[in-house]
């Protein structure tokens, strides 16, 4: 029983460093001399009942195994040290994953018509999610790496979100360029290419693995098949169910950096108003100019709290997903990987700041307003007493002028008195 338990160690081992590329014949050989010159009970070397495995045989055969299985798995793995130091091994080829924020808004239904009449296929892995999201795949195409050796890459994924944003999956950078600046823009409401906001991140596939997850700026993609023959489910689907989780939370991202710029322009444009006040002087600013920068600020806000769903924990499209798929925690870890909630938190401390500004130059408006009305008033009292100094004038003038209808009235009265006293 010994020698075939020796045997099996040693296909084992065989078969174990057939499939691995580090030499493990100095740890074979060590395990199986052990196993050979392991002593044999006499109570059991004459008896002919069936025999147990030595439990020393099968912590070898046990131990051969993981030792094979750790050297494969730390020859191929993607990822080097554990915990919180871990990153991706730089040498392993990544591809590319963008999102554009280049409107406030995407009309789907016109987005979707638009896509269709360029030729792409809408929803190609009938994800069911629609309007939430438009997917469509980009087909073939050859790039170069650094010593300029062509290489054939797989179809990219596009995903369009009602946000106004676009995150593509390993998609040609002119491509990229002709559905923002081209395509989409008939579908936009508010376009602002002057000023698009681009998240990049890295990402990978990994076979070896079910789940997906974010390390660094790296994004490591899942794609082993079920293990489940009966899995509902297909690889693909799963996949990109996982991208979309992602490009949700990248497209997150970008929409945060487009209110981040406008606040921050609303700041370059208001930044001489505390050295003003602070000098004393008077904010000498329109009435337009003013009643502006305040909708600017409001609608920074409301784009943030009310018309979006940037601080929503979860959007409304992974509610009647699968929690087996663990998409929101896809969506949660390129949150915490792109800093998302710190930024919306300091966004909202700052549009505060913003806010103390916008107090100030409203009271501005009203005092100016104020001051207005009190002139206004001051003027037409002025004119009235003007006009009643000028009544007063013109009555003086006429009792004193001889020729005036008054005076005239005085010597007719006066001369009738006169005849009749006589």
């Amino acid at each position: 029983m010994l020698k075939s338990a020796a045997t099996l160690t040693y296909g084992t081992a065989c078969r174990l460093w057939a499939r691995s590329p580090i030499p493990l014949l100095p740890v074979i050989h060590a395990r199986l001399k052990h196993t050979d010159t392991a002593p044999i009970p006499s109570d059991q070397s004459h008896s002919n009942s069936p025999k147990r495995t030595s439990p020393r045989s099968l912590s070898a055969t046990t131990s051969l195994r993981r030792v094979a299985v750790e050297a494969q798995r730390s020859r191929h793995s993607l990822i080097r040290h554990s915990g919180k130091h871990r990153f991706v091994d730089p040498d392993v080829q990544t591809q590319q994953v963008t999102a554009y924020c280049a409107a406030e808004q995407y009309t789907i239904p016109i987005a979707t018509r638009l896509i269709s009449k360029e030729g792409f296929v809408v929803d190609p892995c009938a994800t069911a999610l629609y309007p939430h999201v438009v997917h469509f795949q980009t087909p073939n195409h050859t790039t170069k790496d650094d010593s300029a050796k062509e290489r054939h890459e797989a179809p990219g994924d596009v995903f369009v979100f009602p946000s106004g944003t676009l995150v593509c999956w390993n998609v040609p950078e002119p491509v990229q360029q002709h559905l923002v600046h081209r395509v989409l823009l008939p579908c936009a409401e508010n376009p602002h290419l002057d000023r698009v906001e681009i998240e990049d991140l890295e990402y990978l596939q990994d076979p070896s693995h079910h789940s997906s997850e974010v390390i660094g700026d790296t994004i490591i993609l899942g794609t082993k098949p079920p293990g489940d023959a009966c899995s509902a489910s297909s690889p693909d689907i799963d996949t990109v169910l996982a991208k979309i989780a992602f490009s949700s939370g990248l497209a997150r991202s970008a929409k945060l950096a487009v209110l981040e710029e406008l606040l921050s322009s609303y700041f370059s444009s208001t930044r001489s108003i505390p050295t003003i006040l602070s000098r004393g002087s008077p904010l000498r600013f329109s009435r337009s100019f003013i009643l502006r920068k305040t909708g600017e600020l409001l609608s920074i806000r409301a784009q943030l709290n009310l018309y979006s769903e940037l601080t929503d924990s979860l959007p409304d499209i992974f509610w009647d997903s699968p929690s087996s798929l663990g998409l929101s925690a896809y969506y949660d870890e390129v949150g915490r990987a792109l800093d998302v909630g710190v930024r919306i938190k300091l966004l909202n401390e700052r549009m505060d700041y913003a806010g103390e500004i916008a107090s100030v130059l409203r009271e501005r408006l009203s005092e100016k307003h104020s001051t207005g009305l009190e002139w206004l008033i001051i003027f037409l009292i002025s004119a009235e007493v003007g006009f009643e100094l000028w009544r007063i004038w013109r009555e003086r003038q006429e009792r004193l002028d001889p020729e005036s209808t008054e005076a005239l009235l005085r010597r007719v009265l006066s001369h009738n008195l006169a005849l009749r006293d006589s």
